[in-house]
């Protein structure tokens, strides 16, 4: 995607390169010249073309290049830029390009640098000499910038609708996880007892937070650059704002140099699918451990794990883990375009290419992820007598201990001191009294305190708003219930 001094157009394709420009881009027969020839006396070398070619990654933005293009040459016509009979012409002639793309019957040829190269090439061949307007007052900077912030638009939606379907099996599994209970944890270590359905919500409640930033990012990115040409806009009367409201864009630019050279937008996108993708790895890696025998909490549906080609026995939970490995790739993205947009000068620089490759492939990997993740949760079996059984060990009992010595009048640190002491004693090698034994004979402490030890009462202690217990999980899931369908509303009125 080159820089592009406005006013030029595509001819009908009469050069050639390399036939291993071809090859490597996935097109048809060597044809054609390129959006500069003009200046050059020689055709670009095949090494050149080989290494700069964009159209392998950026052909998934032809809807929006078309749209673009529509949006352009109505501004045009309207302005008396472009005769109306030309404007006809080429409108009929995208149509034919957009019939063509979809079908799948559209010829790609070997000076297709880009996406953008291709559909102006081959609707100059539909609308002759018209055709060759189609670029009149724009360059392939503020085109190329109008088409990915219209892709984006419309896959970071696509992105929120599958997080809010993944919400939606969270709260389901909640809804259904009744008055079962696991340990919670830090550090790994079981720290104490909370309700499956608040476990599930936790990881719900960080999801709307993506979707809060996915749709910031995608309210900031609408802005429409056509009209700002290659970096200083045009001399020719062309009406921003009327290409900004044809397309959708909230508004137009603001500064030409500005808007061709921004990638803020992409930037932002990425990180919030690297925090997607770290929201997806922690339960990835909480399900990798749910799932094994050693913990055994929850059991995978066939349909959702894999099996060993040497190990008969295994059932691998491939989706969980690769939720998690992904992460990897999804940060690598964020910071690769970070480091390429660090050092550019304004404005354009062919450096900016690098933006589209790690966008497509971080809201791809996402997408699946979501996608693999709700089907996992949703079919997947908890075991609850194994969880409550881990939930019910006496030390989780601890701090409902000392807070019972604590409302009782005793200072927290001093309380926190004497359970501690009991839990010590409980756990030495030799030692013959239980817990619940010990609390009892505790002069502080006595038969009251120690029926806090019994299974399933640490649990329903937990009362405090947005807490683990059950009639704080009870208000905790209509808020959800109440968030969930403010979420499903906007995204609705969005998605028009």
């Amino acid at each position: 995607m080159t820089d592009d001094a406005g006013a030029s157009s595509a001819k009908t394709p009469t050069g050639a390169v390399g036939p291993h420009v071809a090859q490597e881009a996935g097109v048809g027969a060597p044809a054609g010249q390129t959006l500069w020839h003009g200046r050059f006396a020689t055709g670009p070398a095949d090494e050149l073309m080989a290494y700069t070619v964009s159209l392998p990654f950026d052909r998934v933005l032809w809807r929006d290049d078309i749209a673009g293009s529509r949006a352009h040459v109505t501004m045009l016509a309207e302005q008396s830029i472009l005769p109306a009979a030309d404007g006809d012409a080429i409108l009929a002639a995208l149509d034919t390009v957009e019939r063509e793309l979809a079908e799948g019957t559209f010829a790609f040829v070997a000076s297709d640098e880009d996406i953008h190269t291709a559909v102006e090439r081959r609707v100059t061949e539909l609308a002759g000499a018209a055709g060759a307007r189609l670029h009149t007052g724009r360059s392939r900077n503020d085109q190329v910038a109008t088409d990915l912030r219209l892709w984006c638009k419309r896959e970071l939606l696509a992105v929120v609708e599958r997080i809010v379907a993944l919400q939606h099996v969270l709260l389901d599994r909640a809804e259904r996880a009744g008055a079962t209970y696991l340990p919670g944890y830090t550090h790994l270590q079981r720290a104490q007892p909370v309700l499956l359905a608040h476990h599930l919500l936790a990881h719900a409640w960080a999801f709307g937070r993506d979707v809060d930033r996915l749709l910031d990012t995608r309210c900031r990115l609408d802005v429409s650059p056509l009209g700002a040409g290659a970096l200083a806009g045009s001399s020719l009367p062309l009406d921003p704002a009327r290409s900004a409201a044809l397309l959708g864009f909230a508004a137009p630019f603001e500064n030409s140099l500005d808007v061709t050279s921004d990638r803020d937008f992409v930037a932002e996108a990425l990180f919030d699918l690297a925090l997607v993708g770290v929201h997806l790895s922690r339960i990835g890696e909480e399900w990798a451990l749910w799932t094994s025998e050693e913990f055994g909490f929850a059991r995978l549906d066939d349909a959702y794990a894999t099996g060993s080609s040497m190990l008969p026995q295994k059932k691998n939970p491939d989706i969980a883990e690769l939720a998690r490995g992904k992460t990897g790739r999804l940060v690598g993205n964020l910071t690769g375009l970070l480091t390429t947009l660090k050092g550019l000068p304004l404005a354009y620089n062919r450096d900016l290419q690098e933006d589209k490759e790690p966008l497509f492939d971080s809201v791809q990997q996402v997408s699946l992820a979501l996608r693999a993740l709700a089907g996992m949760i949703a079919t997947a079996t908890f075991d609850a007598a194994r969880m409550q059984a881990a939930a019910d060990s006496p030390s989780s009992t601890a701090t409902d201990l000392a807070e019972w010595l604590v409302a009782r009048g005793t200072p927290f640190r001093e309380a926190h001191a004497i359970v501690g002491s009991l839990v010590r004693a409980s756990l030495e090698p030799g030692a013959t009294a239980s817990l619940a034994d010990l609390v009892r004979a505790h002069a502080d402490l006595g038969p009251d305190a120690a029926a806090l030890v019994a299974p399933g009462v640490a649990v329903s202690r937990r009362t405090t708003r947005g807490g683990a217990g059950p009639d704080a999980v009870a208000a905790q899931l209509t808020r959800f219930r109440a968030h969930l369908a403010a979420e499903v509303a906007s995204f609705e009125e969005l998605h028009g």
